[in-house]
């Protein structure tokens, strides 16, 4: 079997390729685009860093590829569709950098705070300027954590050893779960407004994208000092500047922007109270070797011995059992999707019952698909088949399995039941055939639907009227009703109205929805297209 590694990988990776049995080694990390469309053609396995591109035409010119080893977190420059669509399976390494990654930001926090990069350049030009870079004792101070992820937990246990207070922004956290950690459980309004130091450690998708705006800015504590180790768009770079201006914000330490590398002119970086590294987070010895054999171990597994870990598109299961249980796992996932978006806010615990003949199956790969659909939208694409319920443990998140092999209503099926802030909703959904899986209960009302595209989620008044009244909005807007599922419990009580369109609703359709006569809540729920297994 042939092993391209085209991204430059520490040796001690590189010795457990050259070291495994029927491995070929093809080591080129200087490749072009070009060239790498060449380099793939015959190759098992493909390792990158962040530095190439693996695009639907890589995975198409790949013929023989099976799976793509990504050394280090996440997998932005892997296109997973196209990955899916080939059907190889795409791992990372998403805890070997954790350590190095928080140890930059306590660097970048006290660098921040006694001006170092500032006072070496001074001295450097021959200046001998002690007055001129009067600095601030961490010991005492507020340490704001946005996101008490991973990197947020090291981050926490190290500012608490500097006798810093930490206050804790994390709504998917419990307060138990913050109080184990040693920090104080605040909302995001008090955070910003007691904290000395703010560290951001939140995923970046399109809900965060920036997330600290002008508003935000204009909450916080005057004088206060902002890190962002994170990821690059969290923070509205133009805001920041306005605050670096007015002295809202004394100072900030970035190892990430929102475009990188950043323009020599970037704003940003004409501020002395502004100290920046070029995305070093991830940058040690020690984290890039344990990367590297991290990644090495998991694609050799994966091609020798058929086990997955750490994918970020499949489940960790024998090859041969995730092709039969394929169809099982897109139906958790997407349920998990439908009720992160039926109900959000603070989940509490889940309970998750399978009957019939998916419950001979191991269900602690069917409930980490659940809660990485449950969690993706909150936490972002970090989460996967693996972390999903390490996640949902950090989260404070209990979830319970129940297997009952005699099946009553369906010969398969999987039924949860989520409490919350919100309190306690459920659904099920059932197996069919191959490719026939479909949502046959929300809460108490029987319904029948694909889950797949976009849907609308209603729960009105059972009296005349009220269909016609939310047929003739969507209809207003240009609305084309695709599915139309109507369920009630008895006659002029309460009903559920699942709904399938065409398009996505604007804010504005679902205001009018939601401020109906007749209707009690308005929920859309988009899903992807579903899945034909028999095609790939």
């Amino acid at each position: 079997m042939k092993i391209l590694v085209a991204d430059r990988l520490s040796q001690a990776g590189l010795d457990i390729f050259t070291a495994a049995d029927g491995i070929t080694l093809d080591y080129r990390p200087e490749l072009s685009e070009q060239e790498l469309l060449t380099a793939v053609a015959d190759v098992d396995a493909l390792v990158v860093r962040s530095g190439t591109r693996l695009t639907a035409e890589v995975f198409e010119k790949a013929r023989a590829l099976r799976v793509v080893g990504r050394a280090g977190i996440g997998a932005e420059n892997v296109d997973l569709d196209a990955a899916n669509r080939r059907g190889v399976v795409v791992m990372n390494t998403p805890f070997g950098s954790s350590i190095t990654s928080a140890e930059h930001t306590i660097a970048m926090l006290m660098a921040l705070a006694r001006h170092i990069p500032q006072a070496c350049a001074a001295l450097r030009r021959g200046e001998w300027q002690k007055d001129s870079y009067l600095g601030v004792e961490l010991s005492g101070k507020n340490l704001g954590v946005i996101g008490a992820g991973k990197i947020g937990r090291l981050v926490i246990e190290r500012a608490l050893a500097l006798k810093m207070q930490v206050l804790v922004c994390d709504p998917y956290l419990t307060t138990e779960a913050i109080q184990q950690l040693g920090g104080e459980q605040v909302e995001l309004h008090e955070l910003l407004q007691r904290s000395d130091f703010i560290s951001l450690h939140i995923p970046l998708n399109p809900e965060t994208r920036g997330f600290f705006d002008a508003e935000l800015f204009a909450q916080v504590k005057p004088g206060c000092r902002i890190i962002n180790c994170a990821q690059g768009g969290l923070i509205d770079e133009e805001a920041l500047v306005a605050a670096l201006q007015s002295g809202q914000v004394a100072g900030a330490a970035l190892d990430v922007f929102a475009k990188e590398p950043p323009a020599a002119d970037h704003p940003l970086l004409q501020f002395d109270q502004v100290i920046a590294t070029p995305h070093l987070r991830a940058a040690s010895a020690d984290a890039q070797i344990n990367i590297a054999v991290q990644i090495a171990r998991q694609v050799l597994d994966f091609l020798q011995r058929d086990l997955i870990t750490n994918a970020l598109n499949v489940p960790s299961v024998n090859a041969d059992l995730l092709k039969m249980l394929r169809p099982c796992f897109e139906l958790a996932e997407r349920m998990g999707l439908f009720m992160s978006q039926y109900r959000s806010g603070r989940f509490k615990q889940v309970s998750i019952e399978y009957a019939g003949t998916v419950a001979t199956h191991p269900l602690e790969l069917l409930t980490a698909a659940f809660l990485k659909g449950l969690l993706r939208p909150v936490l972002g694409e970090q989460v996967n088949d693996v972390n999903a319920p390490h996640l949902a443990r950090e989260h404070g998140i209990r979830v319970s399995e129940t297997r009952v092999y005699s099946a009553t209503e369906f010969a398969s099926s999987i039924h949860v039941k989520i409490e919350g802030d919100q309190g306690s909703y459920s659904l099920s959904g059932a197996l069919f055939g191959l490719n026939d899986y479909r949502l046959v209960r929300i809460d108490d009302y029987l319904v029948e639907a694909v889950p797949e595209g976009h849907l609308l989620v209603l729960h009105n008044e059972d009296r005349p009227g009220v269909i016609a009244r939310i047929s003739g909005i969507l209809a207003d807007a240009e609305v084309n009703i695709a599915m139309l599922n109507l369920s009630r419990r008895r006659i002029e009580g309460t009903a559920i109205s699942l709904i399938g369109i065409d398009s996505a609703l604007s804010p504005e359709v679902l205001q009018r929805l939601t401020a109906a006569d007749g209707v009690l809540f308005a929920c859309p729920v988009n899903l992807p297209p579903a899945t034909n297994w028999n095609s790939n």
